[in-house]
């Protein structure tokens, strides 16, 4: 398969990416609008619509991201931006990217994952704690790929082994202690009801 870095194969796929949601947009009716870009900055113009605000940066390090903003924004960023995240997976099936390659985009609306980014890192350190107070594995959340591949880096930092546990949608982060290796003994993913002491944050973010 040809890398995404090369320029030529990069421009036509930002041209199917625009195609699309064009497709998607237009059908839908959603009342946003989205600029493309790569590494370098803007490389097309956003989709017409009355909005004129701009959205947040996109995630770190991607080879084109997309940014959405306007009216129906929040749309696309409720119940831990679903919608944002179906479609961006449909981008990325247009684009026949393999999953491991998936971070190669990224769709974002309103700084979301900028704020997820930051959420995901305060979680890391709050379970490195966990473990260490406890002496005991510290199971995350349910994520997504992404997320799970940013916890584990997250994690890394802090010098804890980490493993991925279950399959599908129900699969989790877990956090070992130093020098204990991962292993198949099952550790039950924890409620984010329960888990999840960063929301308030996130929230407080949005207000500033």
């Amino acid at each position: 398969m040809n890398s995404i870095n090369d320029p030529s194969l990069i421009d036509q796929r930002i041209e199917k990416i625009k195609e699309f949601l064009q497709t998607v947009l237009t059908t839908s009716g959603l009342d946003v609008e989205f600029k493309i870009l790569d590494s370098d900055g803007p490389l097309r113009p956003p989709a017409q619509s009355n909005a004129t605000s701009s959205a947040a940066a996109p995630s770190p390090s991607p080879e084109i991201s997309v940014e959405f903003s306007g009216p129906d924004a929040p749309l696309l960023t409720a119940r831990n931006a679903e919608l944002l995240h179906a479609i961006e997976h449909l981008a990325a099936k247009l684009l026949r990217l393999e999953p491991e390659q998936h971070d190669r985009i990224s769709f974002d609306a309103e700084g979301f994952k900028a704020l997820r980014i930051r959420e995901l890192e305060l979680m890391a350190q709050a379970g490195a704690e966990r473990v260490r107070a406890t002496r005991r594995p510290y199971a995350f959340p349910p994520m997504n790929s992404r997320e799970r591949r940013l916890l584990h880096l997250a994690l890394a930092a802090t010098g804890l082994p980490t493993a991925s546990s279950s399959d599908g949608p129900r699969r989790f982060v877990v956090a070992y202690p130093e020098g204990e290796q991962p292993d198949a003994q099952p550790v039950e993913p924890r409620a984010a009801s329960t888990h999840d002491r960063t929301r308030a944050i996130r929230n407080s973010f949005r207000r500033r």
